[in-house]
Order: C-alpha cells, then structure tokens, then sequence
C-alpha cells in the first residue's frame, strides 16, 4: 500500500521506448502456472519452513569505515533517497518481500570475503536486491583458473587483486549500492560495522575464530560460511545463539469461510467446500464474525488438531458454548520462532539434521561434513589442494577422513564411499561457475533472511553434490591435466574430451530474462559454443524495462528500451570473447517456424527454455519432441523454483503431464459475491481490460470505418451488439474526458460505484435478514453481507486508487499528465471538486445470482430497436468530434504492470475487506 505523502510517480504511464524493435512477450521466468508440485522454495530449511532474523539486527556500524584498501563506489543517487524504495526497479522483489522487509534489507551493510566465482556470486545477487552497502574483501590476485568461475574478471585482470578488479563491474549493477573494498587481512572487530559477514575462501580454524566473535557480539552477526569445490558444495549459517524467525514461510495467513461449528469435545469446524483449506495440524487460528457461538471471538488464538480439505478441530471444549448460528471467518496466527544456533566450532562435532536436497542421499550429508574438514586438514597439512588425478593425493585425503570418523566420540560412519571422496578430491581446487552460480544464490537468500526479517534461515549445514555430472566411465589422469586455457578448472572435474563436446555444442536459449542472462553467462563462462564448431542462438522478442534490472543482471540502466536478447548477447560475448552467438527477436511459435525452420532444430544439441509462459513452454516442448531434443525445462516464482530435464526415451517431457484446469469462478460470484482473492483479481483485470482497452479499441473500429462498423451491429442485433454500442456511446459521450480534471472526476465516479453504490444497491435488493426460496439465510456462507465504503482522501488506499484511474483514463483519452499529481495536498483538492450525485437504489434492479449464468448481460426482444436508436446517437456524437479523433487503448502487458497492479491491487483490497476473509 502507498503511503498518501509519499509520491505517485510510480503511478506514471510508462511510454514504450521508440528505440529497438517494438516487441510483445515477457522471456523473464518470473510467472508459472504448471507443475507447482516441482517448486523447490530457496529459502527452505531443514525443519521444513522458510524464514527470517529479528531487525535488532539490523543496526550496526557503517561499512564504510575500513581499514585497507578502501574504494567507495557509488552511493545512492536518482530520485529515491535512502530508506525509499524504487518501485520501478523493485516491483518484483517488494511483491514477494514486502515494504517493511525491503527497508530492512536496504538498511543492510553486508561483508563477502574472497571474490572467487562464488563470491562473486553471491556479491551480486546481494547489489541486485539493493542493501545498503557491499565490502569485498580478497587478499589474493586473479588466476586463470579464475576466469571459469566468475562472470567478473576478464584476461586483462590477470595478477590484479580480486576485489579491486571486481568493484567496477559489480557497482554497474546497482548505483544505490555503496561498494567499497579490502584488502588486508581482516580483524574480527572490523566484523562488528556489518549485520552479515559471508566467507567463501577461509580455513576452519579462522572461520571458527570470525565466528565465535559474531556469535558473542551485541547484536549477533549472522556468520555464513560457503565453499565450492569441484562438483561439491557447503554452507554453514550461524545467526546468533538466539535468532527470531517472524515469519516462518513468507506467505499470507490462510484463512477459511465457516460452514458450522459443533457444540463438542474438541469442537468440529467446518468450513464451504469451494476451496481447500491448507491449515496444518499444530497451526494457531482465531475466530471472528461468527454469529452464534460468540465465546470463540475474543480474539484467543486456538490450535488446530485433525486438519482436513474442509475440516479440522480445535483443542477446546464447546458442549456448553452458545449455539452457532452463522457465518464466520477463522485465521491464522503466525508466532515468531526462536532459533538457537550453535558456534561453527560447537556444530563441526555437533551438526544436528542436514539439510536434504536429494533424498536419494541420505547417506552423503554426514561423509561430505567429514569432507570438508579433511579438505582443510589437507591444504593445512601440504600447503595446496590435492592435485586432479591424482591417485597419492585422493588416497591421502581418504586417510584424514578416516581418521577424523575414528576420533569422533559418537556418531562414526560405518562405510566410507571411497570413491566419492576420489571424485571429491580431483575437483577440490576448482570452482565451477553452475556450482558458484548455485550456492550464491543461496547464500544470497540466507544473507536476505538475516537482514530482512523474513522466511526460516538454513539451520545449520547444507551439504551438495552432483556428481551424476561426471561423465561415464572412468577419466583418464592425462586427461585432467590443465591445457594453460581458461578453462582449466573446468577441464580438471570434466577432462579436456568433454570440454571439446562443450565447446562444440550448438544450443538454442529461449528467451533472455532472469533465468536468460544466468544461463547465458553459464553457458559463456563454461566455453559452450565457443569452439569453432559450436553456436549460441538465442531469441528474445522483449525489450528491457527498468524493472529488469533487479535481477537480469546483464542488463544495465543505459539498455533501457533496447532489445533483450541483443543486449545480453552482447554482455555474454564480454564475458567470453570466443563465445559464437547469434542474438534473434522472433518469438518461438508456429509463426516463425520459416526462422526456426527443420534444419535449424536438426542441427541443434540442447535446448533451454527461460520463458514466462505456459504455451510458449508447450511449443517449445513439443518440437524438442518432434526432434528429439534435451530440453532444459526451469522457471522462478518469487522465492521458488523448478527445474527439469528432458531427455529423449529417458525422461517424460514437459507437456507429458498437466495440471488441472482452474476451476472457473461464476461470474455471479465474481461481479457480486467475491470470497477470495481470484475472484477480485479476476474481475478488477476484467474491468480494467473492458474501461481502458476493449471499449477504446470498439471507439477507434468505429471511427476508422463507421458504415461497416454499424452495418455489423445491426447484422448482429443480438444483446452483445447492444452493450458493445452502450460502451462506445458512454464513452464518447458520457463519459468522455477532454481535461485532466475531468479524468479524475470519472475515476471518483468509479470509485463511488465501485465500493459505494454497488454495494447500496445489493444490501437493498438484498437486505441482512433475506431468505432464499426455501427459507434459509440468503447471507450464508461463504456470501458474506458487504457495507459501503465512505471515500476519504486521507485513507491510505482510497486516494491512489483514484489517481491510478485518472492517469490511466488520461492516457486513453491522450490528455497530458500535469506534475501536480506528484502531489498529495494538490490531488486531494482535485478530488474533492468532484461532485457526488445522491444514490437512489433501483427497486427493479436484477442482480444475476445463478451460479451456472456465464454472462450478466440480458437478452431483450427490443435489441435491434435499441440498437437502431444507440447508432442514431453515435452519428450525431462522432459529428462533435474533431477530426481525425482517436483513443489510445491500453493492453494489460507488463509495460503497463505496475499501473495495472496499482488499479487491481487497491480495487481488490476494497473489495475483500468487505466481501471476503481473504484479505486481512
């Protein structure tokens, strides 16, 4: 919700750029609608939950303030000072955060020790989401090895140190980020300037010492520590010995509308069977409305037992209970959760539960956790990491293991898996970008949930492996040996035959959003296509929007406007010169099929899909089918994601199953008796398709060529006919706006019919006390009796409902936006010009209740009269126009998203505080 002082500039129409080509679909996998049950939510933890950090946290000192080497880069800048939010850039990220987390979390000041690949990573995941400040911190200088892991450094930072060779090209990513660097070895009280401190390249023993002084400091400072290994991963989280979660899953509280409550011992509550309820056993809910039964709404958070689709009981006795009557909503009560993290010192002997992201390996957590601390022992013990391939160092590695199980006093493993730890040594020196790109982004979540006081951190150690990756068969030593390329970290996990395959590949990447532009950079780092004989095609038909660069992070401020896949192309072949890649602006679909052609996927060997769409997914899909092509099948939704892999005659492919199809809500329900938050969306989307681009585009037919416009009506002379010709006639006529002012009278009208008069005129046809035909209460659940709003221009929601229209409206009608509605005082005046007839409810209105009605539209026998009569009134209404007259309708696209949300947010809130339980 916006605050009503602060400015509606986000409410501003947002022109489409001239520039580049004009192009239609989102390529960002930010939306999915199909196979949910595969999402993997990054932040959850080992018991089950997501969560977040107690905002003591997030005082501290200022991370400017260091000793070393000190760059400070950036600063805030624009029109958003600190502690604001830019909702243009992070309109994404505050839908799934919140305001109140996003301010915590720009108040952040965050340390990344060590700028390898997964430093680099998790370093710019961080700018992206907008903290406060960012300190890199590496004593080293970049390698060659280097250049396979991180998107950062080129050949030409060869021997420069890590973190001043990165401060550049991460401070592109986010001006309002101050980035500054260090260079020295870091003392533990530096640590206190910063809520989290991130370590990637650190011996335990340090590690123990950095983190039992954040464990012990006032405030607590979240200590994570991460390492990537070959095809090995690990992070450890510590935030504090005792760290509120508030907020255990990020999600709204469920609710349920209530059927009937039972006078028992545990009480039954029973609630509509249009919709599942997604209470769990244990949860807290509070009652409320319930008319009956009032000892249930003192406001007393009771537990659930016994959770059912439609059912559950509560743990109280209500034999002697007033009689339930009717109606009644039951919430949920979130409790925050206290976490009491163990020192990194206690947990190497003491881990607890691990974490599992593969339950086909059960057994791997507790081996790798004796791994990684003989990989420590190694490099303590010889000075380096063991070399790939060789045999004398996997063996001596496999020897500290063991000897590491024996002094363990409880707990011992009683089968060492030798050669996992074989595999686990040869890559131990190398850092894989796939594997760095992985775990920074889960350590970027852990880092968001210590600062942002939301979802459940990772408790404590999350072990990964994948091993499947390596090829069949077992490598030859020679062929592990490094060539000098840059590719060489790589070749010592994969060998150098393999490394050939990859560079020779011939891959199709469907669009260039998020999950685009990571892939790109992937793809660019590991030396895909880049052999003479390997080509990147990639297509895009999107152009990039402010709104992207929170999290395509190939995109910078000045590729607003410009074409998507052009532009990330470009990024990729900086990223590595020798990548062949070939950028496209068609859309995948049976329309291009002359561009994308049988010999075009013929030639292909893999195909990667970052799309937002389900149909664009199902053609892509099904060509692979038709070709037999793997498929990289992936999206995001907020916090989660999916993956699949497709591969002919092994796997099912992506069209093989289908979701079942979303129950349609009647439309009765929508327009009249909402109870959830689809129903509302549905019908604000419908509205605001119907005021602002239907109607319009019905106005432009008919002015373009009246004669066959009106010839067509009366050929139809049905009631469709007639309400389309109403529209146009009110349009032009009625409501037709030529001034600003009269755009902000038509959306005060709005909102009085809307939220005032519509909800008058239904209490008045039917009142509190109505009964159906067989005598029962016509408000029954899950109709639940509405009351009228009373517009303020103080309410917090009321106001920028109204300017959103009037904007919106303006621009329909081409009216010039004045810089007056930046302000609050100047918009209230305006508003309260308008003058608000005296409502008179209808005696004869008909208010459409029959669920299986699909279109409150109602046939007439006068239609072709009417119609006849309403053509009559245009001709003599488009005479008045000037000439060459035209509306600019309004498609509901993501050009328009945050407008469009603005409308459809506010008119929902109105809606579902007075019609349903779904909002709180």
């Amino acid at each position: 919700m916006v605050n009503s002082n602060s400015s509606l500039d986000f409410m501003l129409p947002v022109k489409r750029p001239t520039t580049g080509a004009a192009l239609e679909v989102d390529s960002e996998s930010s939306s999915l609608t199909k196979k949910h049950r595969s999402f993997v939510s990054t932040a959850t933890s080992a018991t089950g939950g997501t969560a977040g950090v107690s905002a003591v946290n997030m005082g501290g000192g200022n991370a400017d303030a260091n000793n070393g080497v000190s760059n400070g880069v950036g600063g805030r800048n624009g029109k958003a000072p600190i502690g604001d939010i830019d909702e243009d850039l992070h309109s994404r990220q505050l839908a799934v955060y919140g305001r109140e987390t996003m301010r915590r979390l720009f108040a952040s000041n965050i340390l990344v020790s060590g700028l390898q690949g997964l430093g680099a990573e998790v370093a710019k995941n961080l700018i992206l989401a907008g903290v406060k400040s960012v300190t890199l911190h590496d004593e080293g200088n970049v390698e060659l090895w280097d250049l396979a892991s991180s998107f950062i450094f080129s050949e030409e930072d060869l021997g420069k140190n890590r973190a001043l060779a990165s401060v550049q090209k991460l401070q592109e990513l986010n001006n309002a980020v101050v980035i500054s660097t260090l260079t020295d070895e870091l003392t533990k009280e530096q640590l206190s300037n910063f809520q989290a401190v991130v370590f990637t390249d650190i011996s335990l023993d340090k590690a123990m010492e950095y983190d039992d002084y954040c464990h012990k400091h006032q405030p607590p400072i979240a200590f994570i520590k991460s390492e990537v290994h070959g095809l090995f991963g690990s992070v450890f989280c510590d935030f504090g010995p005792k760290f509120t979660v508030f907020d255990v899953d990020g999600e709204d509280p469920r609710t349920g509308i209530i059927a009937s409550i039972s006078n028992d011992n545990p009480a039954l509550v029973a609630c509509v069977d249009d919709e599942r309820l997604e209470f769990q056993d244990g949860d807290l809910v509070v009652f409320s409305e319930v008319r009956g039964m009032t000892e249930l709404t003192d406001g007393k958070p009771r537990k659930i037992k016994n959770a059912r689709p439609y059912s559950f009981t509560i743990e109280e006795d209500t034999t002697n209970y007033t009689a339930y009557e009717r109606g009644g909503i039951v919430t949920q009560v979130k409790e925050p959760k206290v976490l009491n993290f163990k020192t990194l010192k206690q947990a190497l002997t003491d881990p607890g539960d691990f974490l599992l992201s593969d339950f086909s390996k059960f057994d791997r957590p507790p081996l790798l956790h004796l791994a990684f601390q003989a990989l420590d022992k190694f490099i303590a013990d010889f000075g380096r990491y063991p070399v790939a391939g060789s045999e004398e160092d996997a063996q001596k590695l496999i020897s500290l293991v063991n000897d590491i199980n024996n002094s363990l006093p409880d707990g011992r493993l009683e089968e060492i898996d030798q050669k996992l730890l074989r595999n686990f040594a040869f890559g131990a020196r190398a850092v894989l970008n796939p594997m760095a790109a992985m775990f920074g982004g889960i350590v970027g979540q852990e880092v968001v949930k210590a600062c942002s006081g939301k979802f459940h951190p990772l408790f404590q150690f999350f072990y990964f492996d994948s091993v499947e990756s390596l090829p069949n068969g077992p490598l030859d030593p020679d062929d592990l040996k490094p060539l000098n390329s840059r590719y060489d970290a790589q070749i010592s996990v994969f060998g150098s035959k393999l490394q050939k395959k990859l560079e020779d590949a011939k891959v199709f990447i469907v669009g260039s959003g998020a999950l685009g532009c990571e892939f790109l950079k992937n793809l660019a780092l590991m030396g895909v296509c880049c052999g003479d004989g390997g080509k990147l095609t990639v297509t895009d038909d999107d152009v990039i929007e402010k709104s992207n660069l929170s999290r395509q992070f190939l995109f910078r401020d000045w590729n607003i406007g410009q074409a998507k896949s052009t532009v990330a192309a470009s990024a990729a072949n900086l990223i590595n010169p020798s990548l062949h890649v070939e950028a496209l602006q068609n859309r995948a679909s049976p329309e291009t099929e002359n561009v994308f052609d049988d010999t075009f996927w013929e030639n292909l060997n893999v195909v990667i899909n970052a799309l937002d769409n389900v149909t664009a997914r199902l053609y892509v899909d099904q060509r692979c089918l038709y070709f037999q092509k793997p498929l990289l099948e992936s999206g995001t939704l907020g916090a989660k994601c999916n993956t699949q892999m497709v591969i002919p005659h092994l796997t099912e492919n992506y069209g093989a199953s289908r979701d079942p199809p979303e129950k349609q809500a009647p439309m009765c329900t929508v327009h009249s008796f909402p109870h959830n938050i689809d129903h509302c969306l549905t019908w604000a989307r419908s509205e605001f398709e119907g005021l602002l681009e239907k109607t319009p585009a019905e106005v432009n037919a008919y002015l373009s060529n009246p004669n066959e416009y009106i010839s067509a009506m009366n050929k139809a002379g049905d009631a469709q006919a007639r309400d389309t010709l109403e529209r146009v006639l009110e349009c032009l006529e009625r409501d037709r706006c030529d001034t600003f002012q009269d755009c902000i009278t038509w959306a005060r009208l709005k909102f009085e019919d809307y939220f005032s008069n519509r909800v008058k005129q239904l209490t008045f046809t039917f009142p509190e006390d109505a009964v159906t035909s067989s005598g029962a209460p016509f408000w029954s659940a899950p109709k639940r009796f509405p009351r009228p709003l009373q517009f303020s221009v103080h309410d917090l929601s009321h106001l920028p409902f109204v300017t959103a229209g009037a904007i919106l409206r303006a621009e329909t009608f081409g009216i010039p936006i004045p810089d007056w509605v930046n302000s609050s005082e100047k918009l209230a005046n305006a508003v309260e010009k308008v003058i608000i007839p005296d409502f008179l409810p209808k005696k004869d209105a008909k208010i459409v209740t029959d669920e299986k009605a699909t279109s409150l539209s109602t046939a007439s026998i006068d239609d072709a009269a009417v119609i006849s009569e309403l053509v009559m009134k245009l001709e003599r209404c488009r005479e008045k126009l000037p000439p060459g007259y035209k509306m600019n309708p309004i498609q509901f696209e993501k050009v328009r998203l945050s407008i469009c949300l603005s409308l459809c947010v506010y008119v929902c809130m109105h809606s579902l505080c007075h019609f349903c339980a779904s909002w709180p």
